[in-house]
């Protein structure tokens, strides 16, 4: 099966304790160059996942806020 996208949370998922392990961060980067989508989905708002994580550039669409807000 070949997948198109991959929709992760941040916190406890891509994140631990707030922090991305650079191992995240490379393997993101190896799916992006795949030529599929990523697309973070979280509760955080956005302007703290933007103080908290400063590689958004990495992804489609976030889905921030509870679905609230699509950045």
């Amino acid at each position: 099966m070949h997948y198109l996208a991959l929709a992760c949370d941040y916190d406890g998922t891509l994140a631990h304790h707030g922090v991305v392990d650079e191992a995240v961060i490379e393997a993101l980067v190896c799916f992006r160059e795949s030529r599929r989508r990523l697309l973070m989905v979280t509760g955080r708002e956005l302007p703290d996942l933007k103080r908290t994580f400063d590689r958004l550039d990495l992804f489609d669409l976030a889905v921030v806020e509870n679905g609230a807000v699509l950045y």
